[in-house]
């Protein structure tokens, strides 16, 4: 493995383990997705000095994340694996997965909340607002996240490009009432 690649699979796994990712996993999503023909657990393993068992283990937790897939080859037994290869298509996977694993949870938990709080009188009316508040932000990003996951990656582009030209849009200054 050239400098560069190795360097670029040890930044991603300690990227991933930032992210709460395990390190290994990160490495050989890196591994995948960098190199340019599909390879098996085998060759993972030893281009990366990890047991066969946590590169088998890492694998089916990419599988699931919908990060890598299974690449047939002929005359092969081995299953060899691939990374997808589209930018977008990854941070589009990445993020629903984290809203269907944290903000989805999260969210119903606090709907919960609310709803036992509304019928408790022990709780008083600003720890109720509190919860009410908390779960608006979060229902409004949920919705936002999948609002923008609606949006054509051409137009989403456009738009992430416009940069501060959308807060100009949307005539916002600092210090400036936003309600």
């Amino acid at each position: 493995m050239s400098p560069s690649i190795a360097r670029f699979v040890l930044h991603w796994g300690d990227l991933g383990s930032q992210w709460g990712v395990n390190r290994s996993v990160a490495q050989i999503h890196a591994l995948l997705f960098i190199s340019d023909k599909p390879l098996n657990a085998e060759q993972i393993a030893a281009t990366l000095g990890l047991a066969r068992s946590n590169v088998s283990n890492s694998i089916r937790e990419l599988l699931a994340w919908k990060l890598i897939e299974r690449a047939p080859l002929l005359g092969e037994r081995r299953d060899h694996f691939t990374a997808e290869e589209d930018i977008w298509e990854m941070a589009t996977r990445i993020a629903k997965g984290r809203k269907e694993r944290e903000i989805d949870p999260a969210e119903a938990a606090l709907k919960l909340c609310n709803a036992e709080a509304a019928n408790d009188p022990d709780i008083s009316p600003q720890a109720r607002e509190k919860l009410a508040g908390m779960l608006e932000f979060v229902t409004t990003m949920s919705s936002w996240h999948d609002e923008m996951l609606r949006v054509p990656k051409p137009a989403l582009m456009r738009l992430i490009k416009m940069g501060s030209g959308v807060v100009k849009l949307i005539n916002w200054r600092p210090g400036k009432s936003q309600n």
